[in-house]
């Protein structure tokens, strides 16, 4: 497998793009209060990896997110089988990506390489010593 066009590593909690509710007058905002704060954190490491004479990636990409969440002090499983759903995740991590200009749009994914949720300071070499995530990005070639 080729190198990545890019390696972002977040520090934060990661926040799922969930359900919009109503506030009134046709206005919606996200129900989870964790996306705002999430995708500042995403777009914050994001222009720090790329640099300041970034371009946005403009073609079919392949990305590989690898969130790192908290583990509660009595949880056992080996496995984050809870919430947040992991493609809810993807989707507030793709727009934090788009607003900072990473690639032009998140509809120039084609492919995911391996996403998953596990926990911080697992054993995975992914495993990040606390909550965020790895982002890898690929570029495609036919």
């Amino acid at each position: 497998m080729t190198a990545p066009a890019l390696v972002i590593t977040v520090h934060g909690v990661p926040g799922p793009q969930g359900s919009k509710r109503p506030i009134g007058n046709g206005r919606m905002i996200e129900s989870s209060k964790k996306v705002a704060p999430w995708r500042k954190h995403v777009a914050a490491a994001a222009l720090a990896a790329a640099g300041p004479d970034w371009t946005p990636l403009d073609g079919p990409l392949r990305a590989e997110f690898v969130f790192s969440l908290p583990r509660g002090k009595t949880v056992r499983r080996p496995f984050h089988t809870t919430y947040p759903d992991l493609s809810k995740l993807i989707r507030s991590t793709e727009d934090a990506l788009t607003t900072a200009r990473i690639w032009a749009d998140d509809a120039r994914l084609v492919a995911y390489h391996q996403p998953r949720k596990i926990y911080a300071a697992d054993p995975d070499p992914d495993a990040l010593t606390e909550p965020g995530a790895v982002i890898r990005i690929w570029t495609v070639t036919p």
